[in-house]
């Protein structure tokens, strides 16, 4: 296993390399790798490591959303905080809503099961959108009008909508929902309890931090292993009480800016290193779940559904900044940031498959509906980190107290790319 692994590092690398050479994201070449390596191509990746990826891509989410929240400024989240809220559930319920209705005519399932198959399309994915917005926050780019930060937090509330609403709506299905208005209430209730227990984990390890004074090495290792028992703990409470362990992440991340810019800093300098190796990881694993097969089978019905589902999508996304200060390139950007799928749809695409096998019911629907989600990581997750790289470097604009920083940051890359 642990030669599997590494033989995936080396040729990440290498991957990586090439195609940023042609101006394409790495996390593209990433993604093609794992489809190439995993089980259903060549067959490359060791069973063993297989086995443990939900662990390992946990690990590398965990990564990314702590930097994201160390990245995260008061002052432009207030700035931006109307916006991000209409984006976390506009887009996605416009975008299930419009495949709810095409479902039933394009793929010949019912109106319930075409539910399904929206809130599970409907999830934008932050393992692709996160580390491209966090790229261009460090470079300062659109950081006058806040928009890589209100894109980065849009999104990772978006999946805490959208899953909440896809439990909802599989327990009706397959007829295990106890109580639906309880279920549609964790919306709010799993956000807001994860954002106030990430405040007051940053807050205590901010006094922590002063008090021990450890080395930098060690708080990375603290916030890391206190980010994981969070998502132990959003499992053990699931029973009881709705929590949404990544949100909780990011507030830890953000309290411990907002408390200390130099330990965030650090924190967030050490948790780029370890990026290097968990972006590989994260998105060859997410490539090797991709069966090629199972995604030829959505056919041509499939991809239509998917282009119509994230027009409508896109059309919510437009909607929701009507009114702001973006301009019609800048807006353009956030609409096409929102189309990536990945990262949810490689969770829980299966999910209702499974869930009708458990109670005798026709699996039919559940392999159409895996079939497109599959389909839905192929066509969107390569093109939408191409499209936001590109239009990213075309229309964000550099703000003015970060001119500097971005010339330093242009330079460094471009030794990391030459070295």
């Amino acid at each position: 296993m642990i030669v599997s692994l590494a033989e995936l590092l080396i040729l990440g690398l290498i991957v990586d390399w090439a195609f940023r050479k042609m101006t394409i994201p790495g996390l593209v070449g990433m993604l093609f790798l794992g489809v190439l390596a995993g089980p259903y191509v060549l067959g490359w990746v060791n069973p063993g490591l297989l086995e443990i990826s939900y662990d390992f891509r946990l690990l590398a989410l965990i990564v990314i959303l702590l930097r994201a929240g160390l990245e995260l400024s008061k002052e432009t989240l207030n700035r931006v905080g109307g916006r991000v809220v209409l984006l976390s559930a506009v887009p996605a319920v416009i975008e299930g809503a419009a495949i709810t209705v095409l479902g039933p005519p394009l793929l010949g399932l019912g109106y319930m099961e075409s539910a399904i198959l929206g809130a599970i399309l409907a999830a934008v994915s932050p393992a692709v959108v996160v580390p491209l917005m966090i790229r261009f926050m460090e470079r300062g780019m659109g950081s006058e009008k806040g928009i890589p930060t209100m894109v980065l937090a849009a999104s990772s509330l978006d999946d805490v909508f959208v899953i909440v609403i896809y439990s909802v709506l599989i327990g009706i299905y397959t007829g295990s929902s106890a109580n639906i208005a309880w279920q549609l209430a964790g919306i709010p209730i799993s956000i807001l309890l994860g954002v106030g227990v990430g405040l007051v984990a940053g807050g205590l390890l901010y006094r922590l931090f002063h008090r021990f004074d450890p080395r930098a090495t060690k708080r990375v290792l603290i916030v890391l292993a206190l980010s994981v028992l969070f998502v132990r703990g959003e499992y053990l409470l699931e029973p009881w009480v709705p929590f949404a362990a990544l949100l909780a992440v990011m507030a830890t991340g953000f309290i411990i800016l907002e408390k200390d810019e130099h330990i965030a800093h650090e924190i967030s300098a050490k948790l780029g290193k370890i990026w290097i190796f968990a972006e590989i990881v994260l998105f060859t694993m997410v490539g090797a779940q991709v069966d090629l097969g199972v995604a030829f089978k959505a056919g041509l019905a499939g991809a239509v559904i998917i282009f119509l589902g994230l027009v409508a999508r896109s059309i919510g996304t437009y909607g929701c900044l009507l009114g702001s200060d973006l301009t019609f390139p800048e807006r353009m950007f956030v609409v096409v940031s929102y189309l990536p799928k990945a990262t949810v749809q490689a969770a829980i695409g299966g999910a209702p498959l499974a869930a009708m096998a458990l109670v005798g019911m026709d699996q039919g629907p559940g392999e159409i509906i895996l079939a497109v989600a599959v389909l839905s990581i192929v066509l969107t997750a390569p093109l939408g980190a191409w499209g936001i790289s590109i239009l990213g470097e075309r229309t964000l604009k550099v703000g003015p107290e970060h001119i500097h920083d971005a010339r330093d940051a242009i330079v460094e890359s471009q030794g990391r790319e030459e070295n």
